[in-house]
Protein backbone atom coordinates (compact mmCIF):
# COMPACT_ATOMS: atom_id res chain seq x y z
CA UNK A 1 0.00 0.00 0.00
CA UNK A 2 2.87 2.60 0.81
CA UNK A 3 6.23 2.85 0.73
CA UNK A 4 6.23 1.66 4.79
CA UNK A 5 4.79 -1.31 3.99
CA UNK A 6 2.33 -0.93 7.22
CA UNK A 7 -0.55 -2.67 5.38
CA UNK A 8 1.45 -5.34 3.96
CA UNK A 9 0.78 -8.79 5.89
CA UNK A 10 3.74 -10.82 7.47
CA UNK A 11 5.39 -7.52 7.88
CA UNK A 12 5.87 -7.82 11.93
CA UNK A 13 6.07 -12.05 11.89
CA UNK A 14 8.16 -14.64 10.56
CA UNK A 15 9.12 -13.28 7.04
CA UNK A 16 10.35 -9.63 8.12
CA UNK A 17 13.11 -11.99 10.61
CA UNK A 18 14.30 -14.24 7.03
CA UNK A 19 14.53 -10.33 4.96
CA UNK A 20 16.27 -9.39 8.12
CA UNK A 21 18.74 -12.51 8.54
CA UNK A 22 18.92 -12.38 4.54
CA UNK A 23 20.14 -8.42 4.48
CA UNK A 24 22.56 -8.94 7.36
CA UNK A 25 23.64 -12.22 5.61
CA UNK A 26 24.30 -10.57 1.93
CA UNK A 27 25.74 -7.27 3.44
CA UNK A 28 29.56 -6.95 3.03
CA UNK A 29 31.85 -6.51 6.63
CA UNK A 30 31.38 -2.48 6.51
CA UNK A 31 27.71 -2.54 5.72
CA UNK A 32 25.35 -1.05 8.25
CA UNK A 33 23.07 -3.45 10.15
CA UNK A 34 20.32 -1.39 10.70
CA UNK A 35 18.99 -2.17 6.64
CA UNK A 36 20.75 -2.51 3.13
CA UNK A 37 22.32 0.77 1.37
CA UNK A 38 23.61 2.78 4.26
CA UNK A 39 27.01 1.38 4.61
CA UNK A 40 29.10 3.07 7.58
CA UNK A 41 32.80 2.63 8.65
CA UNK A 42 33.83 -0.53 10.52
CA UNK A 43 35.54 -0.12 14.07
CA UNK A 44 37.36 -2.86 15.39
CA UNK A 45 36.17 -3.91 18.60
CA UNK A 46 38.41 -5.40 21.36
CA UNK A 47 38.36 -8.45 22.52
CA UNK A 48 37.78 -10.79 25.98
CA UNK A 49 41.07 -12.10 25.27
CA UNK A 50 42.70 -8.67 24.65
CA UNK A 51 43.29 -9.23 21.23
CA UNK A 52 41.68 -6.67 18.42
CA UNK A 53 39.80 -7.64 15.40
CA UNK A 54 41.11 -6.78 11.53
CA UNK A 55 41.05 -3.10 10.69
CA UNK A 56 38.90 -1.96 8.42
CA UNK A 57 36.98 1.58 7.57
CA UNK A 58 36.14 3.11 11.08
CA UNK A 59 32.93 4.19 12.02
CA UNK A 60 32.02 7.55 11.90
CA UNK A 61 30.67 8.25 15.82
CA UNK A 62 30.77 11.11 17.75
CA UNK A 63 33.61 11.72 20.11
CA UNK A 64 32.67 11.90 24.27
CA UNK A 65 34.03 14.62 25.96
CA UNK A 66 34.58 14.02 29.87
CA UNK A 67 33.77 17.41 31.44
CA UNK A 68 31.81 19.56 33.71
CA UNK A 69 29.15 21.52 32.32
CA UNK A 70 30.21 25.16 31.97
CA UNK A 71 28.39 26.41 34.88
CA UNK A 72 29.98 23.66 37.25
CA UNK A 73 33.85 24.73 35.85
CA UNK A 74 34.27 27.67 37.87
CA UNK A 75 33.18 26.13 41.21
CA UNK A 76 36.75 24.80 43.02
CA UNK A 77 37.14 21.08 43.74
CA UNK A 78 36.81 19.95 47.28
CA UNK A 79 40.16 18.45 48.18
CA UNK A 80 41.05 16.20 51.37
CA UNK A 81 42.95 17.65 54.01
CA UNK A 82 46.70 17.13 53.54
CA UNK A 83 46.32 16.60 49.55
CA UNK A 84 47.48 18.52 46.69
CA UNK A 85 46.03 21.74 45.50
CA UNK A 86 42.46 21.49 43.51
CA UNK A 87 42.65 21.77 39.89
CA UNK A 88 40.01 23.73 37.96
CA UNK A 89 40.95 21.58 34.51
CA UNK A 90 40.14 17.88 33.92
CA UNK A 91 43.44 15.57 34.34
CA UNK A 92 43.98 13.71 31.67
CA UNK A 93 45.83 10.65 32.49
CA UNK A 94 48.06 9.70 29.27
CA UNK A 95 49.86 6.57 31.03
CA UNK A 96 48.31 4.08 33.41
CA UNK A 97 49.92 2.84 36.89
CA UNK A 98 51.88 -0.80 35.94
CA UNK A 99 49.94 -2.94 38.28
CA UNK A 100 46.06 -1.19 38.11
CA UNK A 101 45.31 -1.25 33.93
CA UNK A 102 44.01 -4.67 32.40
CA UNK A 103 46.54 -6.39 30.40
CA UNK A 104 46.37 -5.46 26.63
CA UNK A 105 44.80 -2.11 27.29
CA UNK A 106 46.16 0.93 25.29
CA UNK A 107 47.02 3.63 27.29
CA UNK A 108 45.12 6.35 25.18
CA UNK A 109 41.87 4.24 25.87
CA UNK A 110 41.95 4.55 30.03
CA UNK A 111 39.29 7.05 30.81
CA UNK A 112 40.24 9.77 32.95
CA UNK A 113 38.54 11.18 35.91
CA UNK A 114 38.20 14.76 36.81
CA UNK A 115 38.41 16.33 40.36
CA UNK A 116 38.40 14.10 43.11
CA UNK A 117 38.68 10.45 41.24
CA UNK A 118 41.70 12.57 39.41
CA UNK A 119 43.36 13.22 43.19
CA UNK A 120 42.59 9.68 44.30
CA UNK A 121 44.68 7.81 41.61
CA UNK A 122 47.84 10.08 41.63
CA UNK A 123 47.83 9.63 45.52
CA UNK A 124 47.19 5.80 45.27
CA UNK A 125 50.29 5.79 43.09
CA UNK A 126 52.55 7.19 45.65
CA UNK A 127 51.38 4.47 48.25
CA UNK A 128 54.82 2.30 49.33
CA UNK A 129 54.25 -1.21 47.78
CA UNK A 130 55.61 -2.85 50.87
CA UNK A 131 54.16 -2.20 54.29
CA UNK A 132 55.71 0.19 57.07
CA UNK A 133 56.55 -1.01 60.08
CA UNK A 134 57.05 1.36 63.03
CA UNK A 135 58.90 -0.13 65.65
CA UNK A 136 58.57 2.86 68.61
CA UNK A 137 56.53 5.59 68.03
CA UNK A 138 56.59 6.51 71.43
CA UNK A 139 57.17 10.95 71.62
CA UNK A 140 56.65 11.04 67.91
CA UNK A 141 53.39 12.69 68.30
CA UNK A 142 50.38 12.85 65.70
CA UNK A 143 52.73 13.90 63.08
CA UNK A 144 54.58 10.70 62.62
CA UNK A 145 50.86 8.80 61.59
CA UNK A 146 50.36 11.37 58.75
CA UNK A 147 53.85 11.69 57.20
CA UNK A 148 55.35 8.97 54.33
CA UNK A 149 57.85 7.24 56.76
CA UNK A 150 60.48 4.91 54.15
CA UNK A 151 60.02 1.38 54.83
CA UNK A 152 63.84 0.49 55.32
CA UNK A 153 64.02 3.63 58.00
CA UNK A 154 60.50 2.65 59.61
CA UNK A 155 61.96 -0.84 60.26
CA UNK A 156 65.30 -0.35 61.35
CA UNK A 157 64.98 2.71 63.16
CA UNK A 158 65.18 2.57 67.80
CA UNK A 159 63.63 5.58 69.56
CA UNK A 160 65.81 6.36 72.60
CA UNK A 161 63.79 5.10 75.84
CA UNK A 162 62.29 7.59 77.92
CA UNK A 163 64.58 9.14 80.43
CA UNK A 164 64.21 8.61 83.89
CA UNK A 165 64.87 11.48 86.45
CA UNK A 166 64.63 9.23 89.55
CA UNK A 167 64.81 5.62 90.65
CA UNK A 168 61.77 3.23 90.83
CA UNK A 169 60.90 0.46 93.31
CA UNK A 170 61.40 -3.08 91.62
CA UNK A 171 61.01 -5.19 95.19
CA UNK A 172 59.86 -2.36 98.12
CA UNK A 173 60.09 -2.17 101.84
CA UNK A 174 57.80 -5.68 102.21
CA UNK A 175 59.89 -7.46 99.55
CA UNK A 176 57.25 -7.64 97.04
CA UNK A 177 57.87 -7.42 93.19
CA UNK A 178 57.05 -4.32 91.77
CA UNK A 179 55.69 -3.79 87.74
CA UNK A 180 56.49 -0.48 87.69
CA UNK A 181 59.61 -1.08 85.62
CA UNK A 182 58.35 -3.17 82.61
CA UNK A 183 57.71 0.49 80.90
CA UNK A 184 61.20 1.77 80.64
CA UNK A 185 62.44 -1.40 79.48
CA UNK A 186 62.94 -2.47 75.18
CA UNK A 187 63.41 -5.27 73.10
CA UNK A 188 67.16 -5.80 72.94
CA UNK A 189 69.80 -7.09 74.02
CA UNK A 190 73.01 -4.93 74.91
CA UNK A 191 72.22 -3.97 78.09
CA UNK A 192 74.43 -4.36 81.42
CA UNK A 193 72.96 -4.84 85.14
CA UNK A 194 75.12 -3.51 87.85
CA UNK A 195 74.20 -4.25 91.42
CA UNK A 196 75.74 -3.00 94.70
CA UNK A 197 75.73 -4.51 98.49
CA UNK A 198 77.55 -3.10 101.65
CA UNK A 199 76.92 -2.55 105.36
CA UNK A 200 74.98 0.69 106.21
CA UNK A 201 76.08 3.94 105.84
CA UNK A 202 78.74 3.01 103.72
CA UNK A 203 77.81 4.94 100.70
CA UNK A 204 75.86 2.60 98.02
CA UNK A 205 73.60 5.06 97.23
CA UNK A 206 75.99 8.08 96.30
CA UNK A 207 78.40 5.39 94.38
CA UNK A 208 75.26 4.39 92.36
CA UNK A 209 73.95 7.55 91.40
CA UNK A 210 77.60 8.82 90.25
CA UNK A 211 78.19 5.55 88.28
CA UNK A 212 74.46 6.31 86.68
CA UNK A 213 73.57 9.85 86.08
CA UNK A 214 74.92 12.06 88.47
CA UNK A 215 78.16 14.48 89.37
CA UNK A 216 79.95 14.76 92.26
CA UNK A 217 79.19 18.35 92.10
CA UNK A 218 75.58 18.03 91.95
CA UNK A 219 73.14 18.57 94.50
CA UNK A 220 72.82 15.50 97.02
CA UNK A 221 69.52 16.16 96.99
CA UNK A 222 69.10 15.73 93.56
CA UNK A 223 70.63 12.15 93.64
CA UNK A 224 68.65 9.32 90.87
CA UNK A 225 69.25 7.57 94.53
CA UNK A 226 68.40 9.10 97.37
CA UNK A 227 71.39 9.20 99.75
CA UNK A 228 71.20 9.53 103.83
CA UNK A 229 70.03 12.67 104.97
CA UNK A 230 71.63 14.53 107.60
CA UNK A 231 68.77 13.63 109.93
CA UNK A 232 68.37 9.78 109.04
CA UNK A 233 72.24 9.72 110.11
CA UNK A 234 71.36 11.21 113.51
CA UNK A 235 69.02 8.78 114.40
CA UNK A 236 70.95 5.74 112.64
CA UNK A 237 68.25 5.02 110.38
CA UNK A 238 68.90 3.73 106.96
CA UNK A 239 67.78 5.44 103.63
CA UNK A 240 67.18 2.57 100.94
CA UNK A 241 64.62 -0.34 101.79
CA UNK A 242 64.10 -3.24 99.18
CA UNK A 243 65.60 -3.04 95.83
CA UNK A 244 65.75 0.15 93.79
CA UNK A 245 65.68 0.54 90.26
CA UNK A 246 67.39 2.92 87.47
CA UNK A 247 68.14 2.44 83.75
CA UNK A 248 69.78 4.81 81.86
CA UNK A 249 69.81 5.80 77.91
CA UNK A 250 72.65 3.59 77.18
CA UNK A 251 71.00 0.34 78.52
CA UNK A 252 72.41 0.22 82.11
CA UNK A 253 70.18 -0.82 84.04
CA UNK A 254 71.53 -0.18 87.87
CA UNK A 255 70.13 -1.76 90.98
CA UNK A 256 70.47 -0.58 94.46
CA UNK A 257 69.96 -2.34 97.82
CA UNK A 258 69.03 -2.18 101.48
CA UNK A 259 71.85 -1.96 103.42
CA UNK A 260 72.76 -6.31 104.69
CA UNK A 261 72.86 -6.94 108.11
CA UNK A 262 71.34 -3.70 108.94
CA UNK A 263 70.58 -3.03 112.98
CA UNK A 264 67.92 -0.62 111.83
CA UNK A 265 66.15 -3.01 109.64
CA UNK A 266 65.90 -5.02 113.19
CA UNK A 267 64.97 -2.14 115.06
CA UNK A 268 62.38 -1.34 113.42
CA UNK A 269 61.20 -4.99 113.05
CA UNK A 270 61.07 -5.28 117.15
CA UNK A 271 59.66 -2.17 117.91
CA UNK A 272 56.90 -1.92 115.02
CA UNK A 273 56.02 -5.73 116.29
CA UNK A 274 55.91 -6.72 112.52
CA UNK A 275 54.78 -10.33 112.01
CA UNK A 276 57.50 -12.76 110.99
CA UNK A 277 57.38 -15.70 108.23
CA UNK A 278 56.47 -19.31 110.38
CA UNK A 279 60.03 -20.14 109.08
CA UNK A 280 61.81 -17.83 111.17
CA UNK A 281 61.79 -18.10 114.80
CA UNK A 282 63.84 -14.69 115.66
CA UNK A 283 63.73 -11.65 114.41
CA UNK A 284 67.30 -11.15 113.57
CA UNK A 285 67.71 -14.57 111.77
CA UNK A 286 65.31 -13.11 109.65
CA UNK A 287 67.69 -9.97 109.05
CA UNK A 288 70.07 -12.02 107.87
CA UNK A 289 68.37 -14.46 105.46
CA UNK A 290 66.73 -11.30 103.88
CA UNK A 291 70.31 -9.86 103.45
CA UNK A 292 71.63 -13.52 102.03
CA UNK A 293 68.38 -13.20 99.75
CA UNK A 294 69.06 -9.98 98.28
CA UNK A 295 72.50 -10.95 97.75
CA UNK A 296 71.46 -14.12 96.03
CA UNK A 297 69.06 -12.79 93.70
CA UNK A 298 72.24 -10.37 92.71
CA UNK A 299 74.48 -12.60 91.87
CA UNK A 300 71.97 -14.28 89.66
CA UNK A 301 70.89 -11.64 88.04
CA UNK A 302 73.58 -9.18 87.84
CA UNK A 303 76.52 -8.82 85.60
CA UNK A 304 78.32 -6.77 88.10
CA UNK A 305 78.22 -6.75 91.71
CA UNK A 306 79.92 -3.89 93.80
CA UNK A 307 80.51 -4.22 97.34
CA UNK A 308 81.26 -1.26 99.60
CA UNK A 309 83.35 -0.61 102.54
CA UNK A 310 84.47 2.33 104.68
CA UNK A 311 86.98 0.70 105.84
CA UNK A 312 89.82 -2.49 104.90
CA UNK A 313 88.44 -4.81 105.80
CA UNK A 314 85.29 -6.43 107.99
CA UNK A 315 86.16 -10.41 107.31
CA UNK A 316 82.40 -10.93 108.48
CA UNK A 317 82.00 -9.00 104.91
CA UNK A 318 83.50 -12.11 102.70
CA UNK A 319 81.88 -14.74 105.23
CA UNK A 320 78.45 -13.03 103.97
CA UNK A 321 79.73 -13.27 100.49
CA UNK A 322 80.41 -16.79 101.02
CA UNK A 323 77.37 -17.82 102.16
CA UNK A 324 75.05 -15.93 99.69
CA UNK A 325 77.30 -17.84 97.02
CA UNK A 326 76.41 -21.45 98.49
CA UNK A 327 72.65 -20.22 98.80
CA UNK A 328 72.84 -18.95 95.23
CA UNK A 329 70.18 -20.47 92.66
CA UNK A 330 71.32 -22.65 90.00
CA UNK A 331 71.30 -20.82 86.22
CA UNK A 332 68.01 -22.17 84.86
CA UNK A 333 68.93 -24.52 82.17
CA UNK A 334 67.41 -24.56 78.69
CA UNK A 335 64.24 -26.89 78.25
CA UNK A 336 66.80 -28.88 74.98
CA UNK A 337 69.56 -29.02 76.67
CA UNK A 338 71.26 -32.54 77.42
CA UNK A 339 72.86 -33.70 80.18
CA UNK A 340 76.02 -34.27 77.78
CA UNK A 341 76.42 -31.55 76.45
CA UNK A 342 76.24 -29.31 79.13
CA UNK A 343 79.49 -30.20 80.59
CA UNK A 344 80.74 -30.06 84.46
CA UNK A 345 78.53 -27.93 86.30
CA UNK A 346 81.08 -25.11 87.31
CA UNK A 347 81.26 -24.56 83.71
CA UNK A 348 77.15 -24.43 82.82
CA UNK A 349 76.73 -22.17 86.07
CA UNK A 350 76.97 -18.83 85.78
CA UNK A 351 78.26 -16.25 88.25
CA UNK A 352 79.09 -12.57 87.93
CA UNK A 353 81.79 -10.05 88.04
CA UNK A 354 82.39 -8.91 91.79
CA UNK A 355 84.34 -5.22 92.76
CA UNK A 356 85.72 -4.35 96.19
CA UNK A 357 85.21 -0.70 96.26
CA UNK A 358 86.70 0.88 99.33
CA UNK A 359 84.97 4.20 100.16
CA UNK A 360 86.43 6.96 101.97
CA UNK A 361 90.10 5.78 101.64
CA UNK A 362 92.26 7.82 103.56
CA UNK A 363 95.34 8.62 102.22
CA UNK A 364 98.32 6.77 103.33
CA UNK A 365 95.68 4.14 102.10
CA UNK A 366 97.03 5.26 98.34
CA UNK A 367 100.59 4.19 99.47
CA UNK A 368 101.78 0.93 96.61
CA UNK A 369 103.00 -0.90 99.37
CA UNK A 370 99.82 -0.84 101.42
CA UNK A 371 97.83 -1.51 98.30
CA UNK A 372 99.94 -4.39 97.51
CA UNK A 373 99.09 -5.91 100.69
CA UNK A 374 95.45 -5.04 100.51
CA UNK A 375 95.03 -6.97 97.11
CA UNK A 376 96.92 -10.15 98.70
CA UNK A 377 94.58 -10.13 101.65
CA UNK A 378 91.47 -10.15 99.19
CA UNK A 379 93.04 -12.74 96.89
CA UNK A 380 93.41 -15.20 99.67
CA UNK A 381 89.80 -14.36 101.50
CA UNK A 382 88.56 -15.26 98.00
CA UNK A 383 90.48 -18.11 96.74
CA UNK A 384 87.41 -20.79 97.28
CA UNK A 385 85.28 -18.53 95.42
CA UNK A 386 83.82 -19.00 92.05
CA UNK A 387 83.05 -15.27 91.42
CA UNK A 388 84.84 -13.66 89.05
CA UNK A 389 86.46 -11.18 91.67
CA UNK A 390 89.84 -10.76 89.01
CA UNK A 391 90.85 -9.67 85.91
CA UNK A 392 88.49 -7.41 84.86
CA UNK A 393 89.56 -3.56 87.22
CA UNK A 394 92.70 -2.35 87.49
CA UNK A 395 93.46 0.96 89.12
CA UNK A 396 97.31 0.67 87.32
CA UNK A 397 95.52 1.41 84.26
CA UNK A 398 94.02 4.78 86.08
CA UNK A 399 97.50 6.45 85.79
CA UNK A 400 96.94 6.73 89.12
CA UNK A 401 100.18 5.60 89.87
CA UNK A 402 102.65 6.49 87.09
CA UNK A 403 105.83 4.70 88.17
CA UNK A 404 104.46 1.47 88.86
CA UNK A 405 104.08 -1.30 85.93
CA UNK A 406 101.79 -4.07 85.44
CA UNK A 407 104.01 -6.98 87.46
CA UNK A 408 103.86 -4.60 90.58
CA UNK A 409 100.44 -6.44 91.67
CA UNK A 410 101.37 -9.85 91.51
CA UNK A 411 97.78 -10.94 92.78
CA UNK A 412 96.21 -8.19 91.39
CA UNK A 413 92.02 -8.12 92.08
CA UNK A 414 89.38 -5.82 91.73
CA UNK A 415 89.80 -3.43 93.75
CA UNK A 416 89.07 0.23 93.70
CA UNK A 417 89.70 3.28 96.51
CA UNK A 418 87.61 6.65 96.27
CA UNK A 419 88.59 9.10 98.77
CA UNK A 420 85.96 11.26 101.01
CA UNK A 421 84.04 12.98 99.24
CA UNK A 422 84.50 16.90 99.38
CA UNK A 423 83.07 20.15 97.85
CA UNK A 424 84.86 22.29 96.06
CA UNK A 425 83.99 24.96 98.61
CA UNK A 426 85.23 23.56 101.56
CA UNK A 427 88.42 22.55 99.49
CA UNK A 428 89.10 25.56 98.60
CA UNK A 429 88.36 26.79 102.25
CA UNK A 430 90.55 24.43 104.02
CA UNK A 431 93.15 25.52 100.98
CA UNK A 432 93.05 29.23 101.52
CA UNK A 433 93.29 28.43 105.28
CA UNK A 434 95.89 26.45 105.44
CA UNK A 435 98.38 28.73 103.34
CA UNK A 436 100.66 31.54 104.40
CA UNK A 437 102.02 32.48 101.52
CA UNK A 438 99.35 34.28 98.91
CA UNK A 439 101.47 32.23 96.10
CA UNK A 440 100.47 28.76 97.48
CA UNK A 441 96.75 29.63 98.21
CA UNK A 442 95.95 29.68 94.54
CA UNK A 443 98.18 26.21 93.97
CA UNK A 444 95.93 22.95 95.18
CA UNK A 445 97.08 21.33 98.30
CA UNK A 446 98.37 18.27 98.93
CA UNK A 447 96.47 15.10 98.92
CA UNK A 448 98.20 11.69 98.12
CA UNK A 449 95.75 10.87 95.59
CA UNK A 450 93.87 12.61 92.65
CA UNK A 451 90.69 14.18 92.94
CA UNK A 452 87.31 12.15 93.81
CA UNK A 453 86.23 13.68 90.66
CA UNK A 454 89.04 12.33 88.58
CA UNK A 455 88.30 8.84 90.19
CA UNK A 456 84.90 7.95 90.10
CA UNK A 457 85.12 8.84 86.54
CA UNK A 458 87.54 6.53 86.24
CA UNK A 459 85.64 3.89 88.00
CA UNK A 460 82.73 4.59 86.08
CA UNK A 461 84.75 4.10 82.57
CA UNK A 462 85.79 0.91 84.04
CA UNK A 463 82.86 -0.32 85.33
CA UNK A 464 80.74 0.42 81.88
CA UNK A 465 83.70 -1.45 80.39
CA UNK A 466 83.54 -4.85 81.74
CA UNK A 467 82.02 -7.64 79.28
CA UNK A 468 78.14 -8.15 79.12
CA UNK A 469 78.16 -12.01 79.25
CA UNK A 470 74.65 -13.88 79.13
CA UNK A 471 72.92 -14.07 82.50
CA UNK A 472 71.44 -17.60 81.19
CA UNK A 473 71.42 -20.55 78.71
CA UNK A 474 69.21 -18.22 76.32
CA UNK A 475 70.15 -15.08 75.16
CA UNK A 476 67.85 -12.04 77.23
CA UNK A 477 66.28 -8.92 76.05
CA UNK A 478 65.69 -5.80 78.45
CA UNK A 479 62.05 -7.28 78.91
CA UNK A 480 63.24 -11.07 79.34
CA UNK A 481 65.23 -9.79 81.68
CA UNK A 482 62.87 -7.96 83.80
CA UNK A 483 60.88 -11.10 83.84
CA UNK A 484 63.85 -13.82 84.34
CA UNK A 485 64.06 -11.66 87.77
CA UNK A 486 60.99 -11.53 88.42
CA UNK A 487 61.01 -15.26 88.23
CA UNK A 488 64.60 -15.55 90.13
CA UNK A 489 63.38 -13.54 93.02
CA UNK A 490 60.22 -15.58 93.71
CA UNK A 491 62.21 -18.40 93.69
CA UNK A 492 64.20 -17.21 96.35
CA UNK A 493 61.65 -16.10 98.53
CA UNK A 494 60.02 -19.28 98.52
CA UNK A 495 63.17 -21.32 98.51
CA UNK A 496 63.08 -23.77 101.34
CA UNK A 497 67.06 -23.63 101.29
CA UNK A 498 66.92 -20.87 103.23
CA UNK A 499 65.06 -21.86 105.63
CA UNK A 500 66.89 -24.58 106.47
CA UNK A 501 69.64 -22.47 106.96
CA UNK A 502 67.83 -20.41 109.35
CA UNK A 503 66.79 -23.35 111.32
CA UNK A 504 70.48 -24.26 111.98
CA UNK A 505 71.68 -21.18 113.04
CA UNK A 506 68.81 -20.44 115.75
Amino acid sequence: MSESGHSQPGIYGQGRRRRRRRDREAGPPGQNLSGPGREREYVPRERRDGSVEPPGPLLQKTPIILAKPPGERTKPTPTAPGGPPSLEKPIMLIKTRDDGGKPGTSPDLVPSAPGLGAVKLEREGQRPTQPVYQIQNRGMGPAASSSVVDPVIGQTKLLPPEKMKHSIKLVDDQMNWCDSAMEYLRDQTDMLVVGVIGLQGTGKSTVMSLLSANLPEDDPRAYVFRAQSQEIKERGGNQSSGIDFYITQESVIFLDTQPILSPSILDHLINNDRKLPPEYNLPHTYVEMQSLQVAAFLFTVCHVVIVVQDWFTDINIYRFLQTAEMLKPSTPSASHDSAGSAGSDEGSEYYPHIVFLQNKARREEFCPKNLKKMHAVVDKLMAHSHLKYKGTLSMLDCNIFPGLGRDYLETEVNLFLLPVLETEGEDALTRAGSASVPLFSLLPGYRGHPSFSSLSSKLRSQVLAMSRCQLSHTILTEKNWFHYAARIWDGVKKSSVFSEYSRLLS
